[in-house]
């Protein structure tokens, strides 16, 4: 259940960092104080996106016929992967304009009075991490029925949320304790790990269903030192994709996801940084 509490609380924090932008900023602004109710109103829109896509998620799996469930599942733990490492360059790339991005957007509908502009710019940030959530938990709430059921689940994604407003709390603080900057650094590396073991759990997948060649199976058999049915191997399995017993092409798709990675966050890197807000700081300073 671990990865349900720490997928949830990375994105609870991550739209939780959006709202607090916006909010802070329509308190300071004198016509922004009519904006809250349409903030707050933005948050609720948000959250009902993205719950309708969790009911259409399983629905549609619990519709499939014959092998459609397993192959749902292959093509949603390649779409979690693939968000995941979207999120992670955006981040890179973007984190220390977001701050501007959101004010300037939020100052746009103020000023010209279009309050309604306001609650769909609030509504499509926080239904983008909750849609991002639901992706990502899709696979791990399947697999949590054998391990604990669906309340094990529930309670881990509960116990996320209250983290995440801790961490919230803890980075309004101003750098005390953690910086944005530091936070984004640490949960961006597990993140990517995580993408690898959702890679990695859909290739178990298509090697199932005879549709990806195994080459040589197994490559090597470490079973006996890290066994994946618990402890630390098991938390390697479900964080980072570790097989004790990996076919070659596993080996292959894995080496490349992480070639692809690094390029794309080279890319990110070496980008133009954002200009500056005029009197303050970066979102991730």
């Amino acid at each position: 259940m671990g990865e349900i509490a720490f997928i949830v609380w990375r994105e609870s924090v991550e739209a939780l960092l959006v709202v607090g932008i916006l909010y802070a900023w329509l308190r300071t602004e004198p016509a922004g104080r009519r904006g809250l109710p349409w903030l707050w109103a933005g948050v609720g829109c948000g959250l009902l996106l993205a719950g309708a896509l969790a009911l259409a998620l399983l629905g549609l799996a619990a519709w499939l016929p014959g092998d459609g469930p397993e192959w749902f599942q292959v093509v949603m733990a390649l779409a979690a992967c693939a968000l995941v490492v979207q999120m992670v360059v955006w981040m890179r790339r973007h984190g220390r304009g977001l701050k501007r991005e959101l004010q300037t957007g939020a100052a746009q509908q103020v000023d010209s009075g279009h309050w309604w502009g306001l609650l769909v710019l609030v509504m499509v940030a926080v239904a983008r991490e909750g849609s991002e959530t639901v992706v990502f938990l899709y696979g791990s709430v399947l697999s949590s029925q054998q391990h604990g059921g669906t309340g094990a689940a529930v309670l881990a994604g509960l116990g996320g949320f209250v983290a995440a407003l801790a961490t919230f709390w803890l980075l309004q603080l101003g750098g005390k304790v953690i910086t944005w900057r530091r936070f984004f650094q640490l949960t961006e590396i597990l993140l990517l790990l995580l993408a690898g073991g959702l890679l990695v759990g859909a290739s178990d997948r298509l090697i199932a269903l005879g549709v990806l060649p195994t080459l040589i199976d197994p490559v090597w058999d470490t079973s006996a030192w890290l066994d994946t049915g618990a402890g630390l191997g098991k938390l390697l399995a479900d964080f980072a994709g570790y097989r004790a017993t990996p076919a070659l092409s596993q080996l292959l798709i894995w080496l490349a996801y992480w070639a692809v990675v690094a390029w794309l966050l080279r890319r990110a890197s070496q980008a133009p940084a954002p200009r500056p807000l005029a009197g303050g700081g970066h979102v991730a300073g």
